[in-house]
């Protein structure tokens, strides 16, 4: 699933952590959004090409001159071993923890990771991976669905029908077969999986273990917290998890309600609303902001609102608070009150079948031992620098710890968590790295797709007036793409914000057909620090939907004295 993007909360709480290691599903550094995103590597489809190597020969460890000064209050918090049990210990086995460990692996760290629950974390077993076999489902029931786009493509097809447990046993096979090859690729390469909830106990030690057993004490040289995220769930809303749901229930689709609210208009509620939709829910969507997804540039919202919205069985309550939210039972609807969110005034009081709750993600983080390192959270938030070193509560960075993905609350999205694991060992094996996050695409797998990199439009001018340089903006439409009209599918557009005096790429947003995919060739531009004026000299294949952003960026006017140089350091 999440780039700052809003949801219908703008606050979080502190979630206790129980006998559970989470990781990463998407949000934002100040407020919670729905998002679901994967970031596996490729050794979890079950391939596998790295050899375990314990040799650190000729590694040296870098320290990078910092603002902060390194913590010097060891000696309150015990004593750290004169020698370690690993080079490295992650504590949460989800994409974030999974890809720190390959690339230790490839380093030549020995490595641990710790995992309380099963691996995978929320994004393998409740998040992304289910629910785009879901969303698959959609997908074609939508298309199958559409009398005039098979009559357009010359096809008749009869009435198209589903049935509900084999949908859901499509999705629960996904993750399990996921499951299993992460688990496998991660035994192959030598990395010991440590059942047991995690908990900092000391400098370099970690102590972990399961309920009714002593815990097991090991120690490292290096120590990441990667436990990302739970549901949100406000306060007044009764969750039962069968009328009223999270998104761990809801992609278990254990019944399909004939009427659901969806509380939130991210991009957890927008997905969930295209898979209810297309098995035949109606769907009313409750946004506290007044307007529905806050989180994408306005432009893109707003066709976005056109197509996904406005033709489907789905309304919309905007402006407005789910104040109170009852389960079914005894025979009676659930019953939802919304009250305005600026008066409080009671506005309505919806009865219907189910209710989804997808206002965002909370972090779990509590248990984790901070306590015992003098670090205190930040509404539940570890808090990093750029390094995702963990900051104690005096302001100084606690020695050899890290935290990343969710827990951190920096860019909540899975394959954010790993590019951030990643960079990590880089730090701890002699590279200094440093993490571009603007370069970290984000999409939403509706039908058509929604993706993005980078800032909006009004983030770009805001920042543009702040600085001092014009921005320009550039859009192609998907009706112009000989692919796109032969899959008759030329609904879509594709925006791109940047600076004319330099042909710095300031963002990317794609409406349309294979979005989520499109959306790289931008990342990686702003990622290597690739200006306009050298990527439209770059030939795409044709006919493909890849010339959608090959117009989008010769369409740009970048002014013909600028040098293509870049002069600056990029942070990839």
């Amino acid at each position: 699933m999440h780039s700052s993007f809003s949801l219908s909360l703008s606050q979080h709480i502190t979630v206790p952590r129980s006998n559970h290691a989470f990781d990463s599903i998407p949000f934002a550094p100040s407020k919670p959004i729905n998002l679901r995103f994967c970031g596996l590597r490729r050794e979890t489809l079950g391939f596998s090409s790295l050899s375990r190597s314990h040799s650190r020969q000729g590694l040296q460890l870098h320290t990078t001159t910092t603002s902060k000064g390194i913590s010097a209050s060891l000696a309150d918090n015990g004593s750290p071993p004169k020698s370690f049990d690993y080079d490295l210990i992650i504590i949460g086995a989800g994409v974030g923890g999974h890809g720190a460990a390959l690339h230790a692996v490839e380093k030549g760290l020995k490595t641990a990771i710790i995992e309380g629950d099963v691996v995978g974390g929320t994004c393998v077993n409740r998040g992304c991976v289910p629910s785009k076999a879901l969303l698959a489902v959609s997908g074609r029931m939508r298309e199958l669905q559409s009398e005039h786009h098979m009559k357009a493509l010359g096809l008749q097809v009869s009435a198209a029908g589903y049935d509900r447990q084999g949908v859901a046993d499509h999705a629960n096979n996904l993750a399990s077969k996921i499951r299993n090859n992460l688990t496998n690729s991660l035994k192959a390469l030598g990395v010991d999986i440590l059942m047991g909830v995690g908990a900092v106990l000391g400098p370099q030690k970690v102590k972990y273990g399961k309920a009714g057993f002593p815990d097991k004490i090991v120690t490292a040289k290096d120590i990441i917290i990667a436990t990302g995220s739970v549901p949100f769930v406000p306060k007044g809303i009764e969750v039962d998890g069968k009328t009223v749901i999270t998104s761990d229930h809801a992609l278990k689709l254990e019944f399909v309600p004939d009427w659901i609210v969806i509380v939130g208009s991210g991009y957890i509620g927008l997905e969930f609303s295209d898979v209810y939709t297309a098995l035949g829910s109606e769907v009313t969507f409750v946004e506290a902001l007044d307007q529905l997804m806050p989180g994408f540039d306005p432009e893109i919202g707003k066709l976005a609102q056109r197509v996904l919205i406005n033709p489907r069985k789905i309304d919309y309550h905007a402006g407005v608070f789910a104040s109170k939210i009852t389960s079914a039972k005894d025979g009676k609807p659930v019953t939802i009150e919304l009250i305005d969110a600026k008066t409080k005034e009671h506005k309505d009081t919806l009865e219907v079948d189910a209710a989804l709750i997808a206002t965002g993600r909370a972090p779990f983080t509590n248990g984790l031992g901070l306590e015992n390192i003098n670090v205190v959270t930040q509404r539940g938030f570890v808090p990093v620098d750029d390094r995702m070193r963990v900051i104690d509560a005096d302001g100084n960075l606690v020695p050899h710890l890290y935290c990343i993905g969710d827990a951190n609350g920096k860019m909540m999205l899975a394959h954010a968590a790993s590019a951030q694991g990643i960079s990590v060992v880089e730090q701890v094996t002699g590279r200094d790295h440093v993490l571009n996050h603007l370069s970290i695409p984000a999409a939403c797998f509706t039908h058509p797709e929604i993706s993005m990199v980078g800032l909006t439009e009004p983030q770009a001018r805001e920042k543009g007036e702040t600085e001092g340089f014009e921005v320009s903006v550039a859009k192609t439409s998907f009706k112009a793409n000989t692919k796109a009209l032969a899959e008759n599918e030329g609904e879509g557009l594709a925006k791109l914000i940047y600076r004319p005096d330099t042909g710095e790429i300031l963002g990317v947003h794609i409406f349309g057909l294979h979005a989520a995919d499109l959306i790289h060739e931008a990342s990686n531009a702003i990622a290597l620090g690739t200006r306009i004026q050298d990527i439209k000299f770059a030939v795409h294949a044709h006919p493909t939907l890849s010339e959608v952003l090959d117009e989008l960026f010769k369409s740009a006017k970048v002014e013909a004295h600028v040098s293509s140089q870049v002069s600056e350091p990029i942070a990839v």
